[in-house]
């Protein structure tokens, strides 16, 4: 067992913490939500994850980062993609922010500080990163993941500069 993971007694607190803030929505929103699949295989910076895939949605943890933070991931994590998991079962995808008001009311609910993202010191802990590939614009230079590069190069999606509105063009090496 690594120095960043998780006991299977964490994991399971995890899974009870996620089933508490579902059955606290159920109950204070008068909703109806089955319990959600979860994974502890996220990996990179982030936490946590809401995925919503060909209709199948679950939450992923970030195991190395839950170890290194543990009980303030246990909240406020935990609480932050249920949230994503209610907004998205009362809403859907398209109708609302992925951070806004619906998402932060939800927040409120769960008494939670509705923190867009973690503020965690991640220096230390041995992340996987995506290597950056350069693409521009009219106006400026810009780095893309390994993930939106390839995106780019399968012709599955195309991205545009928030300043010019350009279309991003990949710099050849």
């Amino acid at each position: 067992m690594s120095e960043y993971s998780l006991t299977n007694m964490q994991k399971q607190q995890v899974l009870d913490k996620t089933r508490y803030y579902i059955e606290k929505a159920n109950h204070l929103l008068d909703l109806d939500l089955a319990d959600i699949s979860v994974k502890f295989d996220l990996k990179g910076k982030s936490s946590g994850m809401f995925v919503v895939k060909q209709n199948k949605y679950y939450i992923r943890y970030n195991e190395m980062i839950f170890s290194a933070y543990y009980d303030d991931s246990l909240i406020n994590t935990v609480a932050h993609e249920v949230a994503h998991y209610v907004v998205y079962s009362m809403h859907g995808l398209r109708k609302v922010k992925p951070h806004g008001a619906e998402w932060k009311h939800v927040m409120s609910v769960f008494e939670v500080k509705p923190e867009v993202t973690s503020d965690y010191d991640v220096t230390h802990i041995p992340l996987s990163q995506q290597r950056r590939f350069e693409y521009s614009c009219a106006c400026k230079s810009h780095q893309l993941t390994t993930t939106r590069h390839n995106k780019v190069q399968k012709r599955k999606a195309i991205y545009s500069c928030r300043m010019c509105r350009q279309p991003l063009k990949f710099v050849t090496d």
